[in-house]
């Protein structure tokens, strides 16, 4: 969990400095987006597109968090994927970094989307979550406190089942084989075929050899005159 906090955040401004407008939180968070994108694109990954279920989880767990004080990825009794359920995104994944910051006199808006942007990005967390290279969508909320002058951020990640991947396993092989798949056993009788839908790329196992299926491909373990082995189709 981060807490981005300004550094002149426990500092009085000066009895003659003017007190600046509080910034648009909405253009903020728009910015933070750009930035993650483009932090994307610089690391090789693909940008993330925009989705609106998403929006608006965020933007109501921002405001939550500025309305009550409570800050956390479960500040509101719940976890960031049935936030996001709730508001009707069907998920394969979903991930979620919030930061608080305090800024009693003001701040422009480009400077706290550079702020939450950057705290995010030096944090190994939450660095993580922006260079996820199978997350498809974000969307980013900031509210600020009338009350206690905190901005909270709340920027999610996600990608739709629509996108899952969906491939098959057929026997075809005459007998009872077994193949692995991240980390998991499968058994499969013979003439059977296994459907699997994952969220991520994975890694079909078999005797010793090792495919990564694409979506709507076909595996397919036969004996032939080298034995029993799997095939791609």
């Amino acid at each position: 969990m981060l807490v981005a906090q300004a550094s002149l955040a426990q500092v009085s401004p000066p009895r003659q400095a003017t007190r600046n407008a509080p910034a648009d939180t909405a253009e903020a968070a728009r910015r933070v987006v750009i930035s993650t994108n483009e932090f994307r694109r610089q690391e090789a990954l693909q940008a993330t597109g925009y989705a609106p279920q998403l929006a608006s989880a965020a933007r109501y767990f921002a405001e939550f968090m500025a309305r009550t004080g409570k800050y956390g990825h479960a500040a509101d009794g719940t976890e960031p994927a049935a936030r996001a359920k709730r508001f009707g995104y069907d998920y394969c994944i979903v991930s979620e970094n919030i930061a608080q910051l305090y800024r009693s006199d003001g701040i422009a808006t480009n400077e706290l989307a550079n702020r939450f942007f950057k705290g995010w990005q030096d944090s190994p967390e939450h660095r993580k979550n922006m260079l996820d290279p199978n997350v498809t969508e974000t969307a980013v909320a900031i509210a600020r406190s009338a009350k206690t002058d905190y901005y909270y951020a709340v920027q999610l990640f996600g990608r739709p089942t629509s996108q899952s991947i969906e491939f098959k396993v057929a026997n075809r092989a005459g007998v009872a084989v077994s193949y692995g798949l991240d980390g998991q056993t499968y058994q499969l009788p013979a003439r059977t075929t296994i459907t699997h839908q994952v969220c991520k790329p994975a890694a079909v196992e078999f005797r010793g050899k090792t495919l990564q299926p694409v979506d709507g491909q076909q595996l397919v373990i036969v004996n032939d005159q080298n034995g029993v082995q799997l095939q791609a189709q």
